[in-house]
């Protein structure tokens, strides 16, 4: 089952929007890595999610996405494809963990990510 592990706001003005979800909503932003703030949302005994802020790519210039955990990021690509769904930046490699972004059949854009350690 995939789930909702975190969410990214893009913005082509990051720092306004950093600055705007701490000061409203008290987010702890960190210090920013490739145009990408991360937030911590609230304290860890508490239900919620983390995520960031990050500086919306051409093809995603502004708009809210879901980060959905998976165990393998290839075979979630392949069965999204299956159903309808578009690849609008294929499997990206970072330190822990893969990442990659769709659009869904609607319209709506998510992030899947595999940690390195599931695989």
């Amino acid at each position: 089952m995939g789930r909702v592990v975190g969410f990214e706001l893009n913005s082509q003005e990051p720092e306004k929007a950093a600055h705007f979800y701490s000061e409203v909503f008290g987010w702890g932003v960190g210090e920013p890595n490739w145009d990408y703030w991360p937030v911590v949302t609230g304290k860890d005994e508490k239900p919620g999610i983390n995520g960031g802020i990050g500086k919306g790519p051409n093809d995603y210039p502004h708009g809210i996405r879901v980060q959905i955990e998976v165990d393998s990021i290839d075979e979630a690509i392949a069965k999204a494809k299956a159903h309808g769904a578009m690849v609008v930046r294929d499997k990206m490699e970072f330190a822990d963990f893969y990442l990659a972004y769709l659009v869904d059949p609607v319209g709506l854009g998510i992030g899947l990510i595999q940690s390195k350690e599931s695989k």
